[in-house]
């Protein structure tokens, strides 16, 4: 039987979630293969993670912040005005958003790793592991 609420968010988007989870673009599993497992500075990360009527590309709950990867249809003017909505709403429950384009998460990982860092006032250097991981794909050891 089907939960019809977790919390304040539906079972729907709970679906939607998972779904996305199992269908992640280039630049989310990029950028969620660098967070994952602390990576970052020991910060946890959840990946699609339902919160209310929206859906977090990634989200720290201790920081309260959510990273998102912008793909092109995010520079649809429709679709911006939607983000600046949903940036709204959710500014005003407390996350704060940090979005990156694809194209930049896949081309400057390190750069953007730094930023999501600074927000965060986590500690530097990054973990051995993320170094490494970096240095394996060709996106840079240098975080």
């Amino acid at each position: 039987m089907t939960r019809k609420l977790r919390g304040k968010t539906t079972s729907q988007a709970v679906y939607t979630a998972r779904e996305q989870r199992r269908t992640p673009t280039r630049a989310e599993e990029i950028l969620w293969n660098a967070l994952r497992r602390r990576r970052l500075g020991g910060l946890k990360f959840r990946r699609q993670h339902p919160f209310e009527p929206y859906i977090l590309d990634m989200f720290c709950v201790e920081h309260q912040l959510e990273i998102e990867a912008a793909g092109e249809i995010h520079r649809d003017l429709s679709q911006k005005e939607h983000d600046e909505i949903r940036a709204a709403y959710l500014e005003a429950n407390g996350i704060r958003v940090l979005r990156f384009s694809n194209q930049m998460i896949e081309n400057n990982l390190a750069q953007v790793l730094e930023h999501i860092r600074r927000a965060t006032h986590s500690p530097s250097p990054l973990a051995t592991s993320l170094r490494t991981w970096l240095e394996e794909r060709g996106l840079g050891g240098e975080v």
